[in-house]
């Protein structure tokens, strides 16, 4: 079980840290370029985000969390799961939900943008905006997420 725990928490860290990159300076960066510029770095990110590594990464970690909440579901007695339940939970409504409810339908809307468009300006504004504030929620669900299961690993049974 430590191994799972630990494997996860991991997990939940390194998807942390790349919605944190993007908060810090990714997007920053981005909003900074003329806005054609900034929407046609986006559509290109977001075409080469799919990938089965980020995937493995993003998704992996989210079936690791649901098999974590079930195991603490049915071991509920013992100490860690009442830090291993909500750390699930965590990444499943803050990062998993987030990203399906909120960015990945700003992302396909964005795809539709022609960058030179002069009306393109004003919607790449708003998904900036947007986009990076959710984005703020799924860094830190992550990383609380990581942090819940990290201190998992020390709570004694």
């Amino acid at each position: 079980m430590p191994a799972l725990i630990l494997i996860t928490a991991l997990g939940c860290g390194l998807v942390s840290g790349i919605f944190f990159a993007f908060s810090t300076f990714v997007m920053p960066a981005l909003d900074k370029l003329a806005p054609d510029q900034g929407i046609a770095a986006m559509q290109s990110i977001n075409r080469l985000a799919i990938t089965p590594l980020f995937m493995t990464a993003l998704f992996g970690t989210a079936l690791l969390c649901l098999a974590l909440i079930v195991w603490a579901a049915l071991a509920w007695e013992r100490p860690q799961a009442r830090w291993i339940a909500p750390a699930g939970a965590l990444y499943l409504i803050g990062t998993i939900g987030v990203t399906i409810a909120a960015n990945v339908p700003r992302n396909d809307a964005l795809e539709k943008l022609d960058p030179t468009a002069s009306s393109s300006a004003a919607r790449w504004a708003s998904y900036v905006s947007e986009w990076t504030a959710f984005n703020h929620v799924r860094t830190v669900a992550a990383l609380a997420a990581a942090a819940l299961l990290t201190y998992a690993l020390t709570v004694e049974d």
